[in-house]
Order: structure tokens, then C-alpha cells, then sequence
């Protein structure tokens, strides 16, 4: 029987660090990164459902967000500010991204590819691409989140990446209100202590 390497080379994201240019009070990998983006993911979806009559499959958006940065154990983190800089290092870097999907794609049986394919790469799909724009937005309140930590810590390494996050979420709220509800009702409590987040 054939080995098929996919799940041990997506094991590997526990090594692949973020913020390599910044000074981190505490290490974040790219696993602790990704589960958070899905919960994420997961509950914009949840709201989009529950209070704007959307038809999101929360599940899906959930399972995208484990893997929607998969390609970083090849192709490593590129830092945001080098990444989003310049229109052509972001345009070579989406080509980079898409050959590193398409390896880890080929470490599936046959028979299985095609469901990571839609996982991993997006349709056409109206809803769907609603759904990708949510997880697009749940990336980024966890890079939030990350700021938020480290300036409860002290750091002040992080503020000019918080402020230009927000900024970017600002724009997210104004077109899903999924985002705009998160941020209004659980992003406060990110940086509190255990014991201020379970008093009553």
C-alpha cells in the first residue's frame, strides 16, 4: 500500500512560526493560529445564519480556517507588511501559494483529493464566497486577537499592527455585519485575565 504524506506534512505546522519580524512576549504557531481562525470562522457563520437569514454551511467554513494557511509549511510565513507592500511580490507570492496547495494536494489518495481541492481552493459559488470572505475576516480578527495579547503584555512591539488590523476589520464590518457583531460583543474580552473572564 502506498504512503500518502499529507496529513504528516500538515502535522508540521506546530513549527512554522508567525510574526517573524516582531518581538513576541509568546510564540504563536501556525496550528494555534489556524484553530482559532476556524472557531472563528465558524461562529461569523453561526451569526450570519442565526441573525441575518444567511444559508452559510458553518461547518465547512470551520474546516476551510484549519487549513487556510496549509501552504505556510512549504512556502513559510511571509510577513504582512512584505507580503501586501507591493502589488507584484503579492501577485507572485498567490502563484507560490497556489504550487504549494497543488503539492500538498498530490500527498492525497485520488479518491480523496477532490474534497481537500474544495477546501482548499475556492468556487464559484456565490454563498461560498461569502462564506471564504468570513474566514478571510476570521484571519484577520486572530491576528488581532495576537495584538491584543501582547499589549496586554506589555509589548508595545504589536500597536502599529493592531491599529492597521482594526482598520482593515473596520472595512470587513461595514460589509458583513457577522464581523461588525463579533467585534462588538467578544473582542473586549481578549486580554482579560482567567480570573476577570469567569467573574460574574
Amino acid at each position: 500500500m502506498a504512503d500518502y504524506h499529507f496529513f504528516a506534512t500538515v502535522s508540521r505546522m506546530k513549527y512554522i512560526e508567525r510574526w517573524a519580524l516582531m518581538r513576541s512576549t509568546r510564540p504563536e504557531n501556525l496550528s494555534e493560529h489556524s484553530l482559532e481562525t476556524a472557531m472563528i470562522a465558524n461562529v461569523l457563520c453561526v451569526i450570519g445564519n442565526v441573525r441575518y437569514g444567511k444559508h452559510l454551511d458553518a461547518e465547512k467554513a470551520a474546516v476551510i480556517g484549519l487549513y487556510h494557511d496549509a501552504s505556510e509549511i512549504i512556502t513559510g510565513d511571509m510577513p504582512t507588511p512584505v507580503k501586501y507592500n507591493n502589488p507584484e511580490i503579492r501577485s507572485a507570492y498567490a502563484k507560490v501559494e497556489e504550487v504549494a496547495e497543488d503539492t500538498l494536494l498530490k500527498q492525497l489518495p485520488e479518491d480523496l483529493r477532490s474534497y481537500y481541492e474544495g477546501i482548499m481552493k475556492p468556487a464559484d459559488d456565490e454563498n461560498e464566497l461569502y462564506m471564504r470572505r468570513l474566514v478571510k475576516a476570521a484571519d484577520k480578527i486572530s491576528a488581532l486577537i495576537k495584538c491584543i495579547e501582547e499589549d496586554s503584555a506589555g509589548n508595545t512591539e504589536f500597536s502599529r499592527a493592531a491599529a492597521s488590523t482594526m482598520k482593515t476589520l473596520e472595512e470587513y464590518s461595514g460589509q458583513y455585519p457577522e464581523v461588525r457583531d463579533f467585534l462588538q460583543e467578544f473582542i473586549e474580552s481578549y486580554g482579560k485575565t482567567l480570573d476577570e473572564l469567569l467573574s460574574r
